[in-house]
């Protein structure tokens, strides 16, 4: 019982932490507004075009797939570090965790969403190889 002290404790000290770091950041900013504050900075150069840029959506996708993949080795670390011990049923049931995944990722290729640079179908004309004449 008394481990569970511990970790609240050691709950209750981080949130109290953060919170401290939170109010003295708070009442040690800087309240006056001047034009150069919302300037981005580019190691001391006068900025070139806007810094509020659009991102492309893939790094998004590209981001989403490693973190489920990611958490995917979370879940297989503590299977197999007892698999020995469980027997059949949870190599079954981890089989099926993987084969959803990897479902998910097939999908995810099969639409193409893999494929950093995808075929515009309004430039296909371009690319087609001219023939003699034309």
């Amino acid at each position: 019982m008394i481990g569970f002290y511990i970790v609240l404790l050691f709950i209750v000290t981080g949130s109290l932490l953060v919170g401290v770091a939170l109010l003295v950041s708070r009442i040690l900013q800087p309240r006056k507004s001047y034009p150069q504050k919302y300037i981005p900075y580019e190691c001391g150069e006068l900025p070139k075009g806007e810094a509020w840029i659009q991102f492309n959506n893939r790094f998004y996708v590209i981001a989403l797939i490693f973190i489920i993949f990611d958490v995917e080795v979370l879940f297989l670390f503590p299977w197999a570090v007892v698999f020995d011990k469980l027997g059949m049923v949870a190599f079954v049931e981890m089989m099926i965790f993987i084969a959803i995944l990897l479902v998910g990722l097939a999908y995810v290729w099969a639409k193409g969403d893999l494929n950093w640079i995808k075929p515009n179908p309004q430039l296909a004309h371009l690319a087609k190889p001219k023939k003699k004449g034309e």
